[in-house]
């Protein structure tokens, strides 16, 4: 009786290029969202330059002053008025509740310093203002 030959069973490859592509899309994909995670302002000023700041984590309101005087709340342009009531209605709901003034560095001190009094006249007690970081030589 004459045995037949076995025939080698077919293994499939390994197809590296698709898992490639799907690697390469993940990493994009992530890359592009954790950049949404930073606090990314737009409202184009020169903030001035501090040497010895200290960098906070955990921020309620971003006021930003332009040399102009306008008033922005995080990106929107906002009366001062409006800013008063609406940092008082936070205010009420959390004790903690801080407001951080990022100011031209060309804007009037008048204009920050009014901004300052009328915030603590609507009993905001917590503030911060924010500062470009010094670069190292």
């Amino acid at each position: 009786m004459r045995r037949r030959k076995r025939q080698p069973s077919f293994v499939p490859g390994l197809m590296i290029s698709p898992m490639i592509d799907l690697i390469f899309q993940l990493l994009v994909f992530f890359i592009v969202s954790t950049m949404y995670m930073t606090d990314v302002q737009t409202i184009p000023i020169q903030l001035p330059v501090a040497k010895h700041a200290a960098q906070t984590q955990k921020q309620n309101f971003a006021v930003t002053v332009k040399k102009d005087g306008s008033l922005f709340l995080n990106e929107k342009k906002i009366e001062q008025q409006q800013l008063l009531q609406t940092a008082a209605q936070a205010k009420k709901s959390d004790p903690n509740f801080a407001v951080i003034i990022r100011s031209d560095g060309d804007a009037n001190y008048k204009t920050v310093i009014g901004l300052l009094d009328a915030l603590k006249g609507a009993g905001i007690t917590r503030f911060g203002l924010a500062t470009a970081p010094a670069v190292q030589p």
